[in-house]
């Protein structure tokens, strides 16, 4: 009796390994392999950018046909070409700096226009905004999730540098574009970066994909998500625990404005806290955005989000000049 029950014991579990292995890889490919995505998802995301601020491709395919706006292309992590487009400062000679502009999950250049839109147009930033890898333009094996994602966006940081010869960079991300930023905000990072703006990034890739977990299939993170991440780590390189804006967060000690909707259930509400109370070193503010959904907070409060924005970048030329930049140091 004790060796059928052992054996019946060692069946189930064996069955229940190879459910979550097989579990686990499906949930990895969909998380990290979304369709459509990349080149065949341009035309959809074109028509997203004039949905959130009117006029968005047209002034974009005005500004490549007068040869201002212009694509590139850069050996980024792990061998993948990746693209980004850049324009210069509306007045050149007066540009206050350039932004880095970067896009969300599914995403790519395009979406976020009206950022560029706002930076280039309404502060005279010179800006360069990349697609990455797995979307747009852009080659990969599968999203990043902003954790090897970084290491491509500070590459961008250089040729930007290279490009405008400038001082002063602000890197400006949204959703997994906003992790990203946080993720590299705990790296070394050049002189010239001097800014950080993250809009509604979550504060890990577990935390995210347990959410999603639990609000498309209402399950658990054990033993799915587990069995998932350890795919992630053998074909990727990199764990969903490991993929943490919060631990990169507290080794961050340049300033930062957070932005957050509260009224987002994508990436919940909570991780705005978890994520501005991460960051212990350096200047930082908080903007919560009343009734703004996932994404939404310059569509819902365009105004007020061009004026923090905008206070808050005028708020680190003063730290640089009065010698404060960045506090503590």
């Amino acid at each position: 009796m004790k060796k059928t029950l052992l054996k019946a014991a060692v069946i189930i579990l064996a069955a229940i390994s190879l459910n979550s292995c097989l579990a686990g890889k499906y949930m990895c490919n969909y998380a990290l392999k979304p369709t459509p995505h990349g080149v065949d998802d341009i035309e959809r995301t074109r028509h997203k950018a004039d949905s959130l601020k009117s006029g968005s491709t047209l002034w974009y395919d005005t500004l490549k046909e007068q040869g201002l706006l212009k694509d590139t292309v850069i050996t980024g992590y792990n061998d993948y070409k990746v693209h980004a487009a850049y324009v210069p400062a509306a007045r050149p000679a007066q540009a206050k700096g350039t932004a880095i502009v970067v896009h969300g999950y599914t995403d790519n250049h395009f979406v976020f226009l009206y950022l560029v839109r706002m930076y280039r147009d309404e502060f005279n930033y010179n800006v360069l905004f990349p697609d990455l890898q797995y979307h747009g333009y852009s080659e990969g094996a599968a999203a990043q999730m902003g954790w090897l994602d970084r290491f491509d966006v500070e590459k961008w940081c250089e040729v930007a540098h290279g490009i405008f010869k400038d001082d002063f960079q602000v890197v400006h991300g949204v959703s997994m574009g906003a992790a990203t930023v946080m993720m590299m905000s705990g790296d070394e990072l050049p002189e010239y970066v001097r800014a950080f703006v993250e809009d509604c990034g979550y504060s890990s890739a577990w935390d995210q994909f347990a959410t999603n977990l639990k609000q498309s299939f209402h399950l658990p993170p054990f033993p799915i998500l587990t069995s998932a991440s350890i795919v992630c780590k053998n074909r990727y390189g990199w764990s969903f625990k490991e993929a943490s804006s919060v631990k990169q967060l507290a080794k961050s000690d340049r300033p930062m404005l957070f932005i957050h909707g509260d009224a987002d259930d994508f990436v919940p509400f909570s991780h705005l806290q978890k994520n501005y109370d991460a960051k212990v070193k350096g200047y930082k503010e908080m903007w919560v955005a009343e009734g703004a959904v996932h994404a939404n907070s310059y569509a819902k409060h365009p105004e007020e989000y061009t004026r923090r924005v905008d206070a808050f970048l005028q708020k680190v030329h003063s730290m640089i000049k009065d010698g404060t930049y960045p506090e503590g140091k």
